[in-house]
């Protein structure tokens, strides 16, 4: 071949690569100015990243536990009564499997997982004993209390009923300033010890503690489930205190505007001047009823709007979001888990409607049970949510009837969509769904910046 041939070919190569290294230059280019543009955009609006986070849907796969017969055909439910099953190991996992202790100087600020079922330890180093509780946000000291029944006693059986119980002992109270080390700060609604016939004696039962602030009195208020040793009584305890770790005094017990009263919850309307209600299950938890309370939040008005009528729920959590009311409720089947209900409304003595379950992940048996938890509360998540979402933690407890003292704490991301639009005349409504880890994170800031995480543990990760 000619010397010349061979150099126009060359030349042709030489023109096309040249071409060719444009044209990804050019492309590269572009890439890089698209993910600035993204990068910038991610940076004004960090809260989608909760979302884009907390959001993903993480399965489960349970290995059944060495010794089990039949494993291919275990029933989780069963299980999870069972006191000598093998499988107990995979709801009330012992310290081995992982622990949640704020005193572990190797968790650093970007590292405060949450570990649902996991053992929760106190900045002392002890067991958190604040079930079926809720939280307060105390807006004076910029501080979180959770409040709790305080179950740190022998497990026993009601008599005549045979429910598994624990001598009342009181309210517990933490404190937080990031929801994630607490620190006890004593029981502040403490058991009455002589007088039998107290509502609050230690033989008689102290459930769901909940405490709001009042501005107007500068209050702050407890209402609880309180009830005999047979659960005949079926009424509310109300309690105030000038502080919010107590000590609160006892004011009275009664049933609301003459209804039985089981599980409860109260709700404050931070949007609507403050407006309080108390939310709870009655006619032996046929249906749910509603009642505003007085001024003071130490009554309730004489108005009871019935809803749920005949579903048969109980353990209301209540929260807001959009101006839309939402709770969620769970089924009646003692300690057996079942499956979590959201229910939302236009007003909260208005008409309730249900929506469906809302647990996502982890594995049919888990969702149809919520996660082998009840619910207790719905707190907003600091540093969460948007205008057109919001993000809360759904606080719930894993009961352990054998040994109610080491009953643990589910705290799960809680999201919500609000309807952009309605049809006519049907509503198109929003969606809630609470979403499974293994563990996560709330949103954290560090020099300036936000970090959310969720993810399963891996090898040799910290806790």
């Amino acid at each position: 071949m000619a010397p010349w041939v061979r150099i126009r070919r060359l030349w042709r190569w030489a023109v096309v690569l040249c071409g060719v290294a444009a044209l990804i230059t050019i492309q590269l280019n572009a890439l890089s100015a698209e993910y600035k543009k993204v990068a910038s955009v991610m940076e004004l609006q960090p809260p989608l990243l909760t979302f884009q986070e907390l959001e993903q849907v993480e399965y489960l796969t349970l290995l059944p536990p060495y010794g089990l017969k039949y494993p291919q055909t275990i029933n989780l439910n069963h299980e999870f009564l069972n006191e000598s099953s093998t499988a107990r190991s995979l709801f009330f996992p012992n310290s081995w499997y992982g622990i949640l202790d704020p005193r572990n100087t190797k968790i650093n600020a970007t590292s405060h997982f949450f570990l649902p079922g996991k053992i929760w330890l106190d900045t002392a180093g002890n067991p958190i004993q604040a079930h079926g509780g809720g939280i307060l946000f105390d807006k004076k000291s910029d501080t979180y209390f959770w409040y709790g029944e305080y179950k740190d006693g022998p497990t026993d059986q009601a008599q005549g009923t045979g429910t598994a119980r624990v001598d009342v002992i009181g309210v517990g109270c933490y404190s937080s300033k990031d929801l994630w080390a607490w620190k006890f700060e004593g029981v502040v609604m403490a058991a009455e010890e002589s007088d039998a016939t107290h509502d609050l004696h230690k033989s008689k039962v102290l459930e769901r503690p909940k405490v709001i602030y009042n501005e107007k009195t500068n209050k702050y208020v407890m209402w609880m489930h309180i009830d005999d040793a047979t659960y005949n009584k079926a009424a509310v305890g109300v309690a105030v205190s000038s502080h919010p770790t107590g000590p609160f005094t006892y004011v009275r017990g009664v049933r609301p505007n003459g209804f039985d009263s089981r599980d409860m919850t109260v709700f404050k309307d931070e949007e609507d001047n403050g407006a309080a209600y108390l939310i709870y299950a009655s006619l032996r938890n046929k249906e749910i009823h509603i009642s505003r309370l007085i001024e003071d939040y130490t009554d309730v008005e004489n108005v009871t709007v019935r809803a749920l009528i005949g579903m048969h729920r109980e353990a209301p959590a209540v929260f807001k979001h959009g101006g839309v009311y939402y709770m969620v409720t769970s089924g009646c089947s003692g300690w057996l888990p079942n499956e979590a209900l959201v229910h939302e409304a236009e007003w909260m003595l208005g008409t309730w409607e249900t929506i469906g379950n809302p647990c996502v992940g982890a594995n049919k048996a888990y969702r149809a049970a919520t996660f082998f938890s009840q619910g207790s509360f719905v707190l907003p998540m600091p540093g969460g949510g948007g205008d057109d979402r919001g993000l809360f933690i759904f606080m719930a407890d894993r009961w352990n009837p054998a040994n109610l003292r080491d009953s643990r704490y589910m705290w799960l991301p809680l999201t919500v969509k609000v309807r952009f639009e309605r049809y006519k005349p049907i509503p198109l409504w929003s969606k809630v769904a609470i979403f499974w880890h293994e563990r996560w994170r709330a949103p954290i800031k560090d020099n300036g910046e936000t970090y959310y995480v969720s993810k399963p543990f891996m090898a040799g990760d910290d806790l």
